[in-house]
């Protein structure tokens, strides 16, 4: 085992941050939809519009960060990818509770597997800007009706909204499990505080 240095800060204050705010927005969501009461409907509805837009805000942070630094090619994979992701999801389902070796090694250069590539890519690039997108819609619905939308559609946006954070739900609790199967349990959760993670050589 060596240890290298694999998150840089502004990473880690990302990762953090937005965790913050995807359980700020969840549990401010779930609330403003009655499944218990704590803050109120009022503050709950502000405090989750107000999450909106600083998830918004660090969405956009993240992508200058990425095209500045160069770290955009963290998401690039070369060869066939259907058929990594279908070795990485092998190892996952099978392959760990075998103790086979992990079909990818994390380095200075290629910190993810071609799986976490891929659902990262599609959380940052479609999942979380729709989340945004039909959460203002259906904020400012009043508004764009008087501009010519059609009225039918706010069952239709409101829905989605919350189809999309059951989604969101499903991949948190996927995050948070699979930040156990480091070489330790609490590994990979270190790594994301300190930057630093030991891998195999």
């Amino acid at each position: 085992m060596r240890k290298i240095y694999l998150y840089a800060r502004f990473q880690r204050f990302w990762h953090w941050m937005q965790a913050f705010i995807i359980f700020g927005l969840l549990f401010t969501g779930m609330e403003v939809h009655g499944l218990f009461r704590v803050m109120g409907y009022e503050a709950a509805f502000n405090v989750h519009n107000y999450l909106a837009v600083a998830l918004l805000s660090f969405i956009v942070m993240a992508f200058f960060w990425y095209i500045t630094t160069g770290d955009f090619r963290q998401y690039l994979t070369e060869g066939n990818l259907v058929e990594k992701i279908m070795m990485q999801a092998r190892y996952y389902v099978i392959g760990i509770f075998r103790n086979e070796p992990h079909p990818f090694k994390k380095n200075e250069i290629s910190r993810l597997n071609p799986l976490q590539r891929i659902t990262y890519l599609m959380l940052t690039l479609v999942g979380l800007p729709l989340q945004v997108v039909f959460g203002f819609i259906y904020y400012y619905f009043n508004e764009l009706v008087a501009l010519g939308m059609d009225p039918d559609w706010l069952e239709p946006v409101a829905h989605i909204h919350t189809l999309l954070a059951y989604m969101l739900v499903g991949f948190v609790v996927m995050h948070v499990y699979m930040t156990t199967t480091g070489h330790t349990v609490t590994s990979n959760i270190k790594a994301m505080i300190t930057g630093w993670e030991e891998v195999e050589d």
